[in-house]
C-alpha cells in the first residue's frame, strides 16, 4: 500500500512568474514530442484529474491542451452520470471515453467518484463503494495491459486558500459559472473527503498507475510539477526520437517543388 499524507503536500511556494513562463514552454514542447511519438507509434495515454473543488484543474487542462493537436486528444468533464449512465454499471460510461491508438484522453474527474463524492454523499451502499476499489484496479491493470499510459494527478489545496477561491469566483463575474452551491456542500465534507481520499491513495496507486499529489496552493507551481509528471510518464519506455523521412514522399515533395531538400535526420 502507498501511503500519501496530503499534509505532506501543503507548501506555500511562489513561482516567479519568469522561471515558470520559461518552464511552462519547455514542459508544452516536450508534450507536444510525446504527442507526436503516440501519434505515429500507435500509443494511447489517459491522464486523470482529481483534486478538491478550486484546486486549479481547468487551469492545469487548459496549459495542458495548448500544444496538443485536439484531432488525437479529448477532454472528457465528468459530472453526475446522465439517466441511461445510471443505468448501467458506473465504469460502462468511462468504457465509452477511453482513448483509442494515437489519441490521449484527458479526465476532469473520473471513475473515482464511486469512492469519493458517491461514498461521502450516500448516493451507493458501503458494500458497493468498498468492492469499488478492486474493480478500479482490475479496469486499470485492463488498460495497461493493453498498452495504455495512465497518469493519475490529485491537486490538494488547504482549506484557507480554497476559501480565497471560492471568494474570488463569486466576487468576479466572469468567473461566477466555475462556482454552485455543490461547491460549499462539498467543503462542509472535508473531513468525510479527506479520509475518502486517503483510503483511495492507499488501495488504488499500484506501480502502473500511481497518484502524483501535486501541492497546488500556487497554481504556478502546481501547473509545472503536474506537468512534468505528465510528461514523465507519458515518456517512460517511449521512443521518442523522430521517424526518418520516407525516401518516396521526399522525391515525390522534390519533383513537385522543384528542388531538392535538405532533409535533416
Amino acid at each position: 500500500m502507498t501511503r500519501i499524507n496530503l499534509t505532506d503536500y501543503e507548501a506555500d511556494a511562489d513561482m516567479p512568474r519568469e522561471a515558470y513562463e520559461a518552464r511552462l514552454i519547455e514542459l508544452q514542447h516536450r508534450l507536444e514530442l510525446i504527442q507526436s511519438a503516440y501519434i505515429s507509434q500507435n500509443l494511447k495515454g489517459i491522464i486523470a484529474i482529481e483534486g478538491w473543488d478550486a484546486s486549479g484543474k481547468g487551469g492545469l487542462i487548459t496549459r495542458m491542451m495548448e500544444p496538443l493537436d485536439p484531432r488525437y486528444t479529448k477532454v472528457w468533464s465528468i459530472g453526475a452520470p446522465s439517466k441511461p449512465e445510471a443505468d448501467h454499471h458506473y465504469l460502462w460510461r468511462f468504457w465509452q471515453r477511453l482513448p483509442g491508438a494515437r489519441e490521449i484522453a484527458v479526465f476532469d474527474r473520473t471513475w473515482y467518484g464511486r469512492v469519493l463524492v458517491e461514498r461521502v454523499d450516500g448516493f451507493v451502499a458501503k458494500d458497493r463503494w468498498q468492492a469499488a476499489y478492486d474493480e478500479i484496479n482490475a479496469f486499470e491493470a485492463l488498460q495497461i495491459a493493453d498498452g495504455a499510459r495512465i497518469v493519475k494527478l490529485f491537486l490538494h489545496v488547504t482549506q484557507a486558500e480554497q476559501d480565497k477561491r471560492l471568494e474570488e469566483r463569486i466576487k468576479t463575474p466572469w468567473k461566477r459559472w466555475k462556482t454552485g452551491t455543490e461547491d460549499y456542500h462539498n467543503r462542509s465534507q472535508r473531513k468525510a473527503y479527506l479520509e475518502a481520499y486517503h483510503d483511495m491513495f492507499a488501495r488504488c496507486s499500484g506501480p502502473g498507475a500511481p497518484w502524483h499529489v501535486v501541492a497546488a496552493n500556487d497554481k504556478k507551481t502546481a501547473r509545472i510539477a503536474a506537468l512534468e509528471a505528465v510528461c514523465a510518464h507519458l515518456a517512460q519506455g517511449v521512443d521518442l526520437t523522430f521517424p526518418p523521412a520516407d525516401p518516396a514522399l521526399v522525391k515525390i515533395a522534390e519533383q513537385a517543388l522543384g528542388k531538392s531538400l535538405d532533409i535533416k535526420a
